[in-house]
């Protein structure tokens, strides 16, 4: 069964003990309010095929305002970092674009930590007086060295540090979900290693552009952020 939303593929996974199809999908920071259509075909045991198109409406969203300072190096980077910048731009866009086509995560996200969330998704940000773009993940609080635990089962993507960001790990969840944990102090996986739910990745840290000892967690679908706060409040069928 597969599906079509704001022109992006679904693939639908079949729950068993539920006797039902799902997927995973989401709205983009950046999508406009409207009338979308999301459209779902599939083939029956017996070979019929059915088709099934439904309109979503989606409204504009309000985000606070958050005003932070930082270190100046990270607002207006010196001239001798624009070719690190330039290059770890390089290195994330292929990073995201070698996602699996198969799902390998299952059942609920859990949290990556068991503190407290701060900063919201979607907020606007002024860094030292100057705008940047919105808040794109969701903040926990959380000292230098707390645990950082993987929110699903899937494959680490990156595990590295960069200039903004800090230390910070991707893994692929499969179909194009993305989970991004930044401004780590120590690393617990490489690049390459399968990970479990719930597995220990990283220690909390305050690397890279931040305002002080935190975990900024984020969640790509397709090149979209979508709000991390909705997938972990999430309740997939049982497998």
């Amino acid at each position: 069964m597969q599906g079509s939303w704001l022109e992006h593929q679904i693939s639908f996974r079949r729950g068993e003990a539920c006797a039902c199809w799902y997927a995973i999908a989401g709205v983009g920071l950046e999508t406009k309010p409207g009338i979308y259509t999301l459209s779902i075909e599939g083939t029956t045991s017996s070979g019929e095929k059915l088709t099934s198109s439904s309109k979503l409406r989606i409204a504009a969203a309000r985000y606070p305002l958050s005003t932070i300072t930082v270190a100046p190096q990270f607002v207006e980077p010196p001239k001798e970092v624009e070719a690190r910048i330039q290059e770890e731009q390089a290195v994330k866009k292929e990073a995201f674009s070698k996602t699996v086509p198969e799902s390998d995560w299952t059942g609920t996200f859990d949290p990556p930590t068991d503190t407290q969330t701060s900063g919201v998704f979607g907020s606007a940000r002024l860094y030292n007086g100057h705008k940047r773009n919105q808040h794109t993940g969701l903040d926990f609080r959380a000292p230098v060295g707390t645990p950082v635990h993987a929110t699903n089962s899937g494959k680490v993507l990156l595990a590295r540090p960069l200039y903004f960001e800090g230390n910070c790990v991707m893994i692929d969840h499969g179909q194009g979900l993305i989970s991004i944990y930044m401004h780590l102090s120590e690393f617990k996986v490489k690049e390459g290693d399968q990970v479990s739910k719930g597995q220990l990745i990283a220690l909390s840290g305050g690397t890279g552009r931040s305002t002080g000892p935190h975990l900024h967690f984020a969640v790509r679908w397709q090149g979209m952020y979508l709000n991390p706060a909705t997938l972990l409040a999430l309740k997939p069928p049982a497998m």
